[in-house]
Parts: structure tokens; sequence; C-alpha cells
């Protein structure tokens, strides 16, 4: 390990000590969110403790079984088995030290919008929301609709849900830290429901991921927003409400537009949309911050671009496509069912063979 390698161990050893002496403190508890964040970072940082005090045992044990191998042969397996136990937790323990995202621990809001296409678009829209619902459900993640506005044949013209991580992440990976590259345009092609001679069409859903942003994150001034109130529709416009209970948003000095009209109160149906206004300020502060900082973050795998094509959903052929990484599989149908794991996971490991570049380069 490098010298610099070596004093970026020490300064996250300390911060766990530091955060360690933070979590026994009763005072700390008395502020939930300020509690909620620091043991997220704590777990986090804990990862990194374990497996560097466990590297140190590996070394001290082959350093032991290395002097009992002069007298006795039979020591010899056992200094091969430390040998290789040392590499994978040296190898672990790099990749724990790699800068990483630092929203990774967060919760997310997710909103899935249809795109070109009609109907089709919406109904693919629908069955992408039901893949992220299911996928949520396989990792025992708790899911929640904040807004749902269905097209004329039950699909989805607009949703957004939250999902949550139950309790606090391992090692920091929350929510973020999985679903983040699923922003950009997903392209279906199959034939449609609506489509009475079997022709293959193509269109295409939009898929915005926002890390959950909480009141401390950023400081909303309320005058800077303009609130509407308005009666709640369904597919059709029809009207699903006798009141005016759905809430639109606007922040002016942003141009940010957010909606609500699952709830059936105005102020549950306020209380959703700040939800998500906060999101987008939180994701339009990062997106300005990345800008400023240069290629450091451009170089990742692209994860929140709106107008990126970054998938296709081939149904003739059962086959998916992402177009980032070159990943191509035929299991769509299982895909849809909820199991994205191989991809998110092909995912994910191309970003850390591009932060482990990045930082070789550096």
């Amino acid at each position: 390990m490098s010298n610099a390698a070596d004093n970026r161990l020490a300064s996250m050893l300390a911060e766990y000590e530091d955060l360690e002496r933070q979590m026994g403190d009763p005072s700390l508890h008395a502020d939930p969110v300020a509690a909620k964040r620091v043991g997220r970072r704590y777990a986090e940082l804990g990862v990194v403790a374990k497996t560097s005090a466990d590297l140190s045992a590996a070394r001290e044990d082959l350093e032991a079984a290395q002097e009992l191998a002069k007298e006795d042969s039979d020591f010899a397996s056992e200094v091969d088995r430390l040998n290789e136990q040392i590499v994978a937790l040296e190898a672990k323990l790099a990749d724990l030290m790699l800068p990483r995202d630092p929203d990774d621990s967060r919760d997310v809001i997710m909103e899935i919008k249809a795109g070109a296409g009609g109907e089709e678009s919406a109904l693919f829209a629908g069955d992408l929301l039901r893949m992220y619902l299911r996928y949520a459900e396989r990792h025992g993640w708790t899911t929640e609709s904040v807004d749902h506005q269905e097209s004329d044949l039950g699909g989805v013209k607009n949703a957004s849900i939250a999902i949550k991580y139950k309790g606090t992440p391992e090692g920091g990976n929350g929510i973020w830290s999985r679903m983040k590259f699923e922003g950009g345009v997903h392209r279906v092609q199959r034939v449609p429901a609506t489509e009475s001679q079997g022709r293959v069409h193509t269109s295409a859903a939009g898929v915005v991921v926002m890390p959950e942003a909480e009141e401390v994150d950023l400081e909303i001034n309320q005058n800077d927003l303009r609130i509407d109130v308005y009666r709640s529709s369904g597919p059709g416009g029809q009207s699903v409400n006798t009141t005016d209970s759905a809430v639109r948003i606007t922040h002016e000095p942003s141009g940010v537009v957010v909606t609500s009209q699952n709830e059936k109160s105005q102020l549950q149906n306020k209380e959703q949309a700040m939800r998500v206004l906060r999101a987008r300020l939180l994701q339009l502060q990062q997106e300005e911050a990345d800008a400023a900082a240069g290629e450091a973050r451009r170089s990742q795998v692209r994860t929140a671009d709106r107008s990126e094509r970054v998938r296709t959903y081939n149904f003739p052929q059962n086959r998916l496509t992402d177009h980032r990484i070159g990943y191509t599989a035929y299991n769509l149908d299982q895909v849809m069912d909820g199991d994205l794991d191989e991809l998110l996971d092909a995912l994910a490991s191309a970003d850390r063979a591009t932060r482990m570049a990045g930082q070789e380069d550096s």
C-alpha cells in the first residue's frame, strides 16, 4: 500500500473512532436526523475498520505460520492459505477505500414517465414500474407511491415512488448505490397491445432516479414557492376527487415543478410534493457541483442523464441490452419480473473499474 493509501486508511480509521464516540453520546440521539447521518457513516466505515483489522490479523498469522513452517512442513499449506486470504483482503480494502459517491447510503425517489409512443409507451412505463417494485420486494426494501397518473389502458403516464432501506445499510451501500444507474431513456421493442397487425413497434419511457433529500440537506425559502391546488384526475382526465386536494408546487428560482395527487388530503399531497422537490433541488445542486469538478464525475458510468438512451428491451428476442457498458443478456422475462441483480452488478463493476483507473491516474 502506498503512503497516500496508508494516510487515507489512517484518516478513515480515525474518523471511525470519532463516530464511535459520537454514537455513545446520548445527546446525539436527541436529534434523529443527525443520529441517522452519523449512523450511516459509522456503518460505512465499520466495514473498512473490520477489513483492516482482519488484514492485520491475517498478516500476523502469516508471520507465525512462516516461522512454524521452517520446522514443520505441515504448516506450508497454512502459509499458502493465508497468502491467498491476504491478497483477497488487500483487494477488498483497496476497493473500500476508493473515493465513493457520498449519496450511496441514501434512499431514492424514482420517477417513471411515458415518452414517445403514445399508449404503448405508457404501458411500458407501467411495466418498468412493476419491475422496480418487484426488485425492491426481493431485497426487502419498502416502497411508497408518491404520485401516480394512469393512462386510459391502465399504463402509467407519470409515477413517482420512494424506495427506502430497512435499518442502516451495511457498508453505506443503500438504495442509491444500487439504483442510481437506472436514470435515462429506456427503449422497448415489441408488438404493442394496441397493434392489430402484429408489427413490432419501438417506443420509450424515461426514468429519473434521485437520492432522497432530508430537510437539513438544503434550505428552501417558502417565499420562492408558488403552490396551486386543483382537483385530481384519473385516466381520460375524469375527476377522481370532489375536492381540490391535488397540489402543484413551483420553485420559481429554478423553474422546477412537482405535483402530487395520490393522497386524499391537500396537506398530505403537499408533504409528498415537497419530498420530490427537495430531491430534485438536491440533484440540481449536485449536478452543478459535478460540472464544476470537471471530468472526475463525468468519467464514471453515466447515471442520471435524462436524455441518454441507456437500455433496450427487445421482447421478440427476449433480449436486454445496456448500451453504456455493452451488456447483453437473453433473460428479459426474468428481468421484467424484478431479477435485476446480474445487470446492476455489471454496471457497478464497470463503475468501480472506472473509479479505480481514475485513482491510479491521479
